[in-house]
């Protein structure tokens, strides 16, 4: 599997309580990780995975849901950073964001 053949996916747990987070796709490709409420988990995967969503209730673990890694796929325009987006201003124009802003 070479990076093209993966696709950039983002995850947001929108509940107030920690989940786990397992995203497989076959034999080939295992992710798991915790995500903390309102926290957004950003990973790459083959195009064929799922992502299961995990959370302790009272019986033990339990399947919230699954979604496919395509329903998950980032925007490409959306992947920009808070500082990628200011590095293209001029100081100045920094300046007066700031002094409006406060």
């Amino acid at each position: 599997m070479t990076p093209l053949d993966q696709l950039a996916c983002g995850y947001r747990n929108s509940s107030d309580r920690m989940v786990i987070a397992r995203c497989f796709a076959g034999d080939t490709f295992f992710l798991e990780r915790v995500v903390f409420p309102f926290e957004l988990l950003s990973f790459a995967c083959p195009a064929d995975a799922d992502l299961e969503i995990w959370t302790h209730g009272l019986g033990g673990p339990e399947l919230i849901e699954t979604i496919p890694a395509r329903d998950l796929v980032i925007e490409p325009g959306a992947s920009q950073s808070p500082l990628e987006a200011v590095a293209g201003l001029v100081q100045d124009e920094l300046l007066e964001s700031w002094a409006a802003a406060g």
